[in-house]
């Protein structure tokens, strides 16, 4: 009953502040999920997009099952996000404010069922981005002190 990180979309977390997450369940073929399970998949260039009242991931690559026949999937293929009716229209108000997006931020296994965590993400200025590099390297130099101190 754990949950298994299968990728992370770290491109996301340096581009954008993300405010609010949301876990989807998608519309997936076999061949995607055990593509999943292996771990073939890139957020990188994904988002989401609301249409007709339904919410859809595109651009996630999943690669093709390699014992999959020619019944394969398409790795680029629109999928489908499963949410309840009032998660999608906070979403979509969510959306339709300027300067937000839906981002894809992780996707993970929980209970056997393969999931998508969505992110509600305002974009970031370059200043932004150079003071989250500052801060990050600096509580890496400081714990990597307290461990040289500690030996």
């Amino acid at each position: 009953m754990g949950i298994k990180l299968i990728a992370s979309n770290k491109k996301a977390y340096h581009d954008y502040f993300i405010d609010e997450v949301f876990e989807a369940g998608m519309v997936l073929q076999g061949t995607e999920v055990k593509s999943l399970r292996l771990g073939h998949v890139s957020l990188k260039e994904a988002y989401c997009r609301i249409k007709n009242g339904e919410i859809f991931v595109e651009n996630m690559h999943i690669l093709p099952y390699e014992q999959g026949n020619r019944e394969n999937h398409d790795p680029l293929r629109v999928r489908k996000l499963l949410l309840h009716a009032s998660e999608i229209a906070k979403l979509t108000r969510k959306a339709e404010e300027k300067g937000l997006s839906l981002v894809p931020t992780k996707i993970y296994f929980k209970d056997s069922r393969a999931k998508l965590e969505i992110g509600v993400a305002r974009g970031k200025k370059l200043f932004d981005k150079r003071e989250t590099l500052k801060r990050k390297q600096f509580e890496r130099e400081a714990d990597r002190a307290i461990r040289d101190r500690a030996r």
